[in-house]
């Protein structure tokens, strides 16, 4: 398992979120998430070029998810851990891996994909967010990315369904 550990300030506090795009970058994926400082993509990329049209709009951190298996994602990490303005996150493709325990690690953001079910909650003070899926559409769940804001005094997140 490769895991990657990176810290970084943002000035305006807003990052996007996606995951399972499979090789699609919907422009309506492309409008939500203008005005982001940094992108965090939580796997299921599907190929390269989608994180390279990402970074059209901002700076791209990015994980594996089950099916990024082919050459041109060797090097992509399994798990991120990151330090945004002070808050710790932990990016994983699916949740229920979550890489130690993320309490004892004094994690403040659980960023996951791989179900394609957007969502929000939060658990013992820790905030996951899963953007769902903004790729093809897979049964009769929403099209979303998510955006997350770091203020002083927190984190908070929205998912944002796309109108396709």
């Amino acid at each position: 398992m490769v895991i990657r550990r990176k810290q970084i300030e943002i000035e305006k506090g807003i990052i996007g979120v996606i995951s399972d795009t499979h090789g699609l970058v919907r422009p309506e994926a492309m409008a939500a998430l203008q005005g982001v400082e940094l992108i965090i993509h939580a796997g299921d990329i599907g190929k390269p070029e989608v994180l390279e049209t990402l970074n059209e709009i901002a700076p791209v951190l990015a994980i594996r998810g089950n099916n990024d298996r082919e050459a041109w994602a060797r090097d992509i990490p399994d798990v991120l851990n990151l330090v945004i303005n002070g808050f710790n996150l932990q990016v994983i493709h699916n949740v229920h891996d979550i890489y130690g325990d993320a309490a004892s690690l004094d994690i403040h953001v659980v960023i996951s994909g791989h179900s394609h079910k957007p969502g929000i909650v939060t658990r013992n003070e820790i905030l996951f967010v899963n953007p769902g899926s903004a790729g093809p559409r897979r049964f009769k769940l929403p099209v979303a990315v998510g955006k997350i804001h770091f203020e002083k005094s927190g984190v908070s997140a929205k998912i944002i369904e796309l109108k396709i």
